[in-house]
């Protein structure tokens, strides 16, 4: 007979419900494969053939999405990073609720196989809890499925429940994180990005460990460049130095703390503006979902626009605003607007937002012009 002689990412296994996965039989627990159940199936037979690489698509937070190819050793040494940080083990159960489209949904994956974990599957959507009994051991979820969690009783307990919770994709605002706060288990915030396949630091919520500092895995060196933006060398999973857009702090323990993207930077009247600060200071008078972007200008180079959902804001609204913030961090245009252009992940897409600021600032000036 002749021997078989297995890549090491065909020798990982895991479990979804009771079926054991391996290279074996792939596929055999989806008896109807359809959504997330068919997109998993895929994903097996992806993982488990000859290919050392297989793809992955950028969220498009602030352009077109990419698709990159990445290599699976990589992604087996991501997984084992984080299954170590949290001490994760054979047979724990961990939840799948987000799309295998992007790499947090396919790393989830890749912990089970490597961890040897049981997936316990279901479609994305806000309510990922919403009919779950069995305890859970890992979730990873946005910050829109963990706060639409909390505002359902039931859901709220069994989210308290998950030993190990994970949130990504997205910016965790002040009155989430104080929500967490609360919590009795464990629950961390996440730094990374499809480069770095999936998180490299780790922030706690809760507990006595909470900061608003993130901890790099052991295995990844931090350093800033010129502009302050962040520089990762992580071995494990990059081949290569990563330079982020990412203005960063680093303290002398080598935390770190994210100030905002570099492309997120407004220079409006000589004056530079980080977007993610003043929206940060902004979040807890906003009734409604808003972004912060700009609209070329003549005067000022660059003029700061606040997009909202809904009706006009109040004046109210308006006034505490213009209390809050010193002038120049005051948006010079206010435009509401049926929704806040969001990537596939749930982050506000910064490239269509500053595209419908346009068009809002275009059609405004052409209705003072025909008012002439």
């Amino acid at each position: 007979m002749e021997k078989v002689n297995n890549k090491p990412w065909q020798m990982c296994r895991c479990r979804v419900g009771n079926v054991l996965v391996s290279r074996e039989n792939p596929a055999d627990f989806v008896e109807y494969p359809q959504g997330i159940q068919a997109d998993l199936a895929r994903f097996f037979g992806e993982w488990f053939s000859d290919a050392p690489t297989l793809s992955v698509h950028t969220s498009g937070s602030t352009g077109e999405p990419k698709v990159w190819r990445v290599r699976k050793e990589q992604m087996m040494n991501s997984a084992r990073i984080t299954c170590e940080a949290l001490g994760l083990r054979a047979g724990d159960r961990a939840l799948l609720c987000m799309p295998l489209d992007y790499i947090a949904g396919k790393m989830v994956v890749v912990r089970a196989l490597v961890a040897g974990l049981e997936l316990v599957v279901r479609e994305p959507s806000g309510h990922p809890l919403a009919d779950i009994v069995e305890p859970l051991h890992f979730a990873a979820m946005v910050p829109l499925q963990v706060y639409d969690s909390l505002q359902i009783e039931e859901e709220e307990k069994r989210l308290a429940a998950v030993g190990n919770l994970i949130i990504g994709g997205g910016a965790i605002d002040r009155a989430l994180e104080e929500r967490l706060r609360a919590m009795p288990n464990r629950v961390y915030s996440t730094y990374g990005m499809t480069e770095t396949l999936s998180h490299i630091a780790l922030r706690r919520l809760n507990g006595p460990e909470a900061s608003a500092f993130y901890r790099p895995f052991p295995s990844v060196r931090l350093a800033l460049s010129e502009e302050q933006t962040l520089v990762i060398d992580a071995p494990l999973v990059c081949d290569e130095l990563l330079h982020t857009n990412d203005v960063a702090e680093i303290r002398a323990d080598g935390s770190f703390r994210i100030l905002g993207r570099r492309d997120n930077i407004v220079s409006s009247g000589g004056i530079k503006i980080q977007l993610e600060q003043v929206e940060e200071a902004l979040r807890p008078l906003m009734p409604v979902r808003f972004a912060l972007t700009s609209v070329p200008h003549p005067k000022f180079g660059e003029a700061l626009v606040l997009l909202h959902e809904g009706d006009a804001l109040p004046q109210e609204v308006v006034a505490r605003m213009q209390a809050l913030l010193p002038k120049y961090q005051q948006p010079k245009y206010i435009f509401a607007v049926d929704a806040i252009p969001l990537t596939g992940t749930g982050k506000i897409s910064r490239a269509a937002c500053r595209e419908l600021a346009r068009c809002s600032w275009s059609l405004e000036v052409f209705k003072k012009d025909s008012l002439r």
